[in-house]
């Protein structure tokens, strides 16, 4: 039975566990060490369970415990050649830790992760869509300023899909950011807005993918209510009723008992 467990999401950190028989891997661990210890033992998931990290990108919302937690657990951390670059570079990574570059797929433990490349403004940044042992696939897309086609055509062949929904475009416009953190977010290399989620994610359910959740919710720009309610209307114009023709959470930005079967 495969899992996806939302460990944390947002501005603050992110760590998503998933996973099928008794191990599983990280995707970024961008809290502290004990904070995700504390975050995988509420949703009854062992450390031990996990067999690798992949890390998206260097920013430390999504790699904050790579070095401690990589050290402690002897765990492999995977990543994008330029992702690794950076984070040893910033001194994220013990130089002992066992690194591997990730170009298209790899076999870890009873999974298979694929590697999608993602527009942000990072060194090579990407997401992660894991295959479970019987076959159902999960993606986990966040911290990316558009849409693309491969991370579309990974979301399509996913039986489940963390999709950023960052920010509403008034509330940023008119919030207390500087004009120039608008403009990083709002470009290319940003974030995914709930308007442009929301797009997505039509398309997703007309096309078989049900199980979804949100992703990425900024505090200052951004409610979760309003990042539902904004995925919920747009599906609904579509003529697709919540929790019947799909379902829709939200990833939390703090330790919750939380777990998805898909």
């Amino acid at each position: 039975m495969a899992k996806a467990v939302p460990l944390f999401s947002g501005s603050k950190g992110n760590s998503y566990f998933i996973g099928s028989g008794g191990e599983g891997v990280l995707i970024d661990a961008g809290k502290n060490c004990k904070q995700i210890e504390l975050a995988m033992a509420l949703n009854g998931v062992p450390m031990e369970q996990v067999r690798a990290l992949f890390i998206t990108h260097e920013h430390v919302d999504h790699c904050a415990a790579v070095r401690v937690l990589a050290k402690k657990y002897h765990l492999d951390v995977y990543a994008s050649e330029g992702t690794l670059r950076a984070l040893e570079m910033s001194g994220k990574l013990d130089p002992r830790t066992v690194t591997h570059v990730i170009t298209t797929e790899v076999a870890v433990g009873n999974m298979l992760v694929s590697r999608i490349n993602t527009p942000h403004d990072a060194a090579e940044s990407c997401c992660y869509r894991v295959v479970c042992p019987d076959g159902k696939a999960a993606l986990v897309a966040t911290d990316m300023g558009v849409m693309t086609d491969g991370v579309r055509m990974a979301a399509a062949a996913s039986d489940f899909v963390v999709l950023e929904s960052n920010h509403d475009i008034d509330m940023l416009k008119t919030g207390p950011y500087p004009y120039p953190l608008k403009k990083r977010i709002l470009s290319d290399r940003g974030h995914l807005s709930n308007e442009a989620c929301a797009a997505e994610l039509t398309e997703l359910v007309r096309g078989g993918t049900l199980r979804l959740m949100l992703g990425h919710l900024s505090e200052q720009n951004n409610t979760p209510a309003l990042a539902l309610r904004t995925s919920v209307c747009e599906l609904e114009r579509a003529g697709m009723k919540y929790n019947n023709d799909f379902t829709l959470d939200i990833a939390p930005a703090a330790t919750v008992a939380k777990s998805v079967i898909f």
